[in-house]
C-alpha cells in the first residue's frame, strides 16, 4: 500500500508527518532546525529520499538543507557542513551564497550572494523551492527580493535566471505585504521548456524558452489599487495552481479574486461565483479532477482570518463559480488562523487526500477530496508551508 509524507515548514522548525494509503494513523517527526523559520521545504518526485528545506534566520541569514533519506538526515551543500541528525548547522553558516557567473557557477565565499555582475547583493529568504520533474539534482528556488535560481549540482551551486529580473517591467515591480517574493514556481510536466512563476506584487510570469526570457500573463486582472487596469504588471497575485495532467489551465488566488485561465495565462478571468468572500491566499486542484480546485478564504485583507471564526475549505467541481463549504471536522465557532499561500497540498492517492496548515499550528488532512476534515496535529508553531509526498 501506498503511504504518504507531510512536509511541514513552520516559524520554529520543520516537521514531518507520515501515514499508510488510509491516512488514518500518523507519526509525527521534527522538529528539525529546530528554532529557524523553514519557509518551504518539497520533495523530489524523481527520487522521493531527495528533499530540499529553506531555512531562515534573521540572525544568521538563509541556509538551503537537503536530505537524501526522506528527513531523517540533513546538510548544507552549499556550506560543506557536516551531517547532524536535525539539519543544525556545524560550524560557519552557508548564507545563501552564489556567483551566477558563466565561468564558475559556483559559491564565492559563504556570506554573501554575488549577481552576474559579481557585485554582492544580499536577500531576506527563499520563498518557494520547486525541484525538478526529471532530474533530482535540479531544482529552481525563488527569492524575496524578486529573483530567481536554479541549481543542477543539488544546490550546492546556483545561477540566476536573469532574464525574468532583467525585463522590462523590474523597475514597476512593487513589494506586498509580505516582502516583494517569488513565492509561485510552477513546471509544465509535458513541455520542460515552459514554467510559472508568480510574484507579489508583481504579478505572473511565463517563460517559453527554459528562462532565458519572461512574458507578464496578467491580462483580465483587475485591482482596485492598480489606476491603469491593462497595466502589464503590478497585481498582487496570491498563488497559481495547476492539475499536471492540463499543465495549460491555471487557477489563481489574487489579492481578491479567484480566476482561471485556458490558455497558459494569456487571458485571465474571475471564477470567485458563490465564495463569501474572495480574499485568500492557499488554491490547489484535485490530483485526479482538473476541475476540482480548493481555496480556504479568509474575511479580508485586513482581517486574516476565517469568516465569523468558521474554519472553511470551498470546493469547487466545475472550475469555479460554483462553490460549495467543506467543513466537516474543521472548527466552527472561535478560529481565527489564517491558512497561507504554501499552506495547502494534495496527494496523490487513488481517492485524493488534500491538505492544509495554519498559523494556529494545526495541520489538517481530508482523505476523501474534501468531505472529512482532521487534525494530524495541533500545536505546531504557526505553519508557513505545506507539501504532500506520495511514496511506494
Amino acid at each position: 500500500m501506498s503511504k504518504v509524507r507531510v512536509l511541514a515548514g513552520t516559524k520554529k522548525g520543520a516537521f514531518i508527518l507520515t501515514a499508510d494509503g488510509k491516512r488514518e494513523n500518523w507519526e509525527v517527526s521534527g522538529p528539525f532546525f529546530a528554532g529557524w523559520e523553514v519557509y518551504h521545504m518539497k520533495g523530489s518526485p524523481v527520487n522521493p529520499d531527495r528533499i530540499y528545506a529553506s531555512q531562515t534566520s534573521g540572525w544568521f541569514g538563509q541556509i538551503i538543507q537537503c536530505s537524501d533519506d526522506g528527513g531523517k538526515t540533513w546538510y548544507a551543500p552549499g556550506g560543506g557542513q557536516q551531517k547532524s541528525p536535525q539539519g543544525w548547522p556545524m560550524g560557519e553558516s552557508n548564507r545563501f551564497v552564489y556567483d551566477t557567473s558563466e565561468a564558475t557557477g559556483k559559491p564565492l565565499t559563504t556570506h554573501q550572494f554575488y549577481d552576474g555582475k559579481q557585485h554582492p547583493w544580499e536577500f531576506k529568504r527563499v520563498w518557494h523551492l520547486e525541484p525538478c520533474l526529471r532530474d533530482a539534482e535540479t531544482v529552481y528556488a525563488g527569492v524575496e527580493d524578486a529573483a530567481l535560481f536554479r541549481s543542477t549540482d543539488g544546490a550546492h551551486s546556483w545561477q540566476e535566471l536573469s532574464g525574468l529580473r532583467g525585463h522590462g517591467t523590474g523597475p514597476k515591480w512593487q513589494p506586498g505585504a509580505g516582502g516583494m517574493c517569488l513565492h509561485t514556481i510552477l513546471l509544465d510536466p509535458g513541455d520542460p521548456q515552459r514554467m510559472y512563476i508568480a510574484i507579489s506584487a508583481a504579478g505572473a510570469f511565463r517563460t517559453d524558452d527554459g528562462g532565458e526570457s519572461w512574458k507578464p500573463i496578467n491580462k483580465g486582472l483587475r485591482s482596485q489599487y492598480i489606476p491603469d487596469q491593462d497595466a502589464e504588471v503590478g497585481h498582487c497575485v496570491h498563488h497559481i495552481a495547476m492539475n499536471p495532467r492540463r499543465p495549460g489551465v491555471l487557477f489563481m488566488q489574487k489579492h481578491w479574486d479567484v480566476m482561471r485561465s485556458d490558455d497558459a495565462g494569456d487571458q485571465w478571468r474571475e471564477v470567485s461565483g458563490n465564495l463569501p468572500t474572495d480574499f485568500g491566499f492557499a488554491i490547489d486542484v484535485h490530483a485526479h479532477e482538473p476541475e476540482t480546485i480548493y481555496v480556504a478564504p479568509i474575511t479580508s485583507d485586513s482581517l486574516h482570518y476565517p469568516m465569523d471564526g468558521k474554519l472553511q475549505v470551498w470546493r469547487s467541481r466545475t472550475g469555479g463559480n460554483e462553490w460549495e463549504a467543506m467543513t466537516n471536522g474543521l472548527p466552527q465557532k472561535d478560529c481565527y488562523v489564517n491558512v497561507l499561500r504554501d499552506a495547502m497540498s494534495v496527494d496523490s492517492l487513488d481517492e485524493c487526500g488534500v491538505y492544509f496548515g495554519t498559523t494556529g499550528g494545526q495541520v489538517y488532512v481530508s482523505p476523501d477530496g474534501g468531505e472529512h476534515w482532521k487534525a494530524i496535529v495541533h500545536d505546531l508553531p504557526a505553519v508557513l508551508s505545506v507539501e504532500a509526498q506520495t511514496l511506494p
